[in-house]
């Protein structure tokens, strides 16, 4: 049994447990594991150090490091921030932290993740081990198929990473963590701030949406102020009460309306509490579920309405038969035109290398999309993505040259069988896989 094993067999023992001495947890070999563990092909931060050139001279690196993190004198450096788009439009601020920031706090979320893992509820996907998308995604499709749900609360967090109250966080850890020279630490993660266009700017709230550290911190922050709560709510309910989560992004299933909307009227106070704030637009309370159909046609209303959750649309649908309730999922229409709109531009960028380099890029474009979107139900827009994927291709070869534009479409079907994956379910039905996976 390593350290971190010991750490997790302690927690786990005691769950009031408080670790007083963790610092020595933090050596020069576990600096090297966060070393290794870290993206190869990432972004700098503001010093502008990459993996590649820092690892040229590790072995002379991680001994000063170590020693700096031991002794107190390491300082922590501002996040270079940059701006990413988001498929409607706007755009998400991203925090870099500089190569040793990362590497210090790979380590210290190695040594955290023992700890609040153990304490950490089984509705909580988003980040931890062992756990996906789409074990989530099943998780909420198994939730509302199988469960008394009637009503389903799609809630979007407004800004999370950047609203997350540090006072607060900090007590959080403390809950868990009396080590002050570990605390001493995430702090100065915490107050860091950013560096954008070389100017510098405090930051008094939030954790850098990007940031190695971010994903545990915001993890704990939301077990404590939504997940305990939540779980604490739903055991004095009178209907089905449902909950899975991943990361910021949650979704509810109610038995009963007045429950659901007594539950949202107390998130919003439970949320203002902790400076967080519900999405007004993005947080929707609607009827879904077997029922949903039937009970709005009753009432002269139309379709149930749909809900969006980690890159899919969840629609209230018929077996092929049409004698049962299904959940149907299908690829978020944005998300779609984005990634072939990204793609497009991508073919474009590589018109001129030569053919079988063009075939391995988007071989891999293709086959990321279908690992991630080929779920049952969900062929009609894989077909869309791979068939855009076919058309995009042939139109760039065409352009290549004079001689290019006589390429017919048999000889291009050889391309496209040599090349291109096909579009077939990647994925079992979430209940063959939740089965497997949580065999309670």
């Amino acid at each position: 049994m390593n350290r971190l094993d010991r750490i997790r067999e302690a927690a786990e023992k005691d769950k009031n447990l408080r670790f007083t001495s963790l610092m020595h947890h933090i050596t020069e070999d576990l600096l090297r594991s966060a070393y290794i563990t870290l993206n190869r092909i990432a972004a700098a931060g503001v010093d502008d150090v990459t993996w590649r050139e820092y690892g040229k001279k590790l072995k002379e690196h991680l001994p000063a490091l170590h020693e700096r993190v031991q002794s107190g004198r390491y300082r922590a450096m501002p996040s270079k921030r940059i701006w990413i788009p988001k498929p409607d439009g706007r755009k998400r601020p991203i925090g870099i932290a500089v190569l040793e920031d990362k590497i210090v706090q790979q380590a210290v979320a190695m040594v955290l993740n023992q700890i609040f893992e153990v304490d950490f509820l089984g509705f909580s996907y988003g980040f931890r081990p062992k756990r996906n998308p789409h074990n989530a995604l099943d998780a909420v499709w198994v939730g509302i198929a199988k469960r008394k749900v009637n009503w389903v609360l799609d809630a979007d967090i407004k800004g999370f990473f950047d609203a997350i109250s540090h006072e607060w966080l900090l007590k959080f850890l403390e809950h868990r963590i009396a080590d002050q020279r570990l605390l001493r630490l995430c702090r100065k993660w915490l107050r860091a701030g950013v560096s954008e266009a070389g100017q510098w700017s405090k930051t008094d709230v939030g954790t850098p949406q990007g940031a190695v550290i971010s994903p545990v911190l915001a993890n704990l922050y939301l077990h404590h102020v939504l997940d305990l709560w939540t779980d604490a709510w739903r055991k004095t309910a009178r209907g089905d009460v449902i909950i899975v989560r991943y990361a910021d992004d949650f979704v509810m299933g109610f038995q009963y309306r007045n429950e659901a909307d007594l539950f949202l009227q107390q998130l919003r106070e439970r949320m203002a509490k902790f400076g967080l704030e519900l999405h007004q637009e993005k947080t929707r309370l609607i009827e879904f579920g077997r029922f949903a159909a039937a009970n709005r046609s009753k009432r002269g209303e139309g379709k149930p309405e749909t809900f969006d959750f980690l890159g899919f649309t969840h629609i209230c649908a018929k077996t092929k038969r049409g004698n049962r309730f299904t959940i149907r999922r299908k690829t978020i229409a944005k998300r779609l035109r984005a990634k072939v709109k990204k793609m497009k531009e991508g073919i474009r960028l590589r018109m001129h290398d030569p053919v079988p380099e063009q075939g391995q890029w988007l071989r891999a474009v293709v086959l990321g999309h279908l690992n991630y979107y080929a779920v049952p139900g969900n062929k009609q827009s894989t077909d869309a993505f791979r068939t855009a994927a076919m058309r995009e291709w042939l139109h760039a070869l065409r352009r290549r040259s004079q001689k290019a534009r006589s390429l017919t479409w048999k000889r291009f079907q050889r391309l496209v069988r040599t090349w291109l994956p096909t579009s077939r379910v990647r994925h079992p039905y979430p209940t063959q896989r939740l089965r497997v996976t949580n065999p309670r």
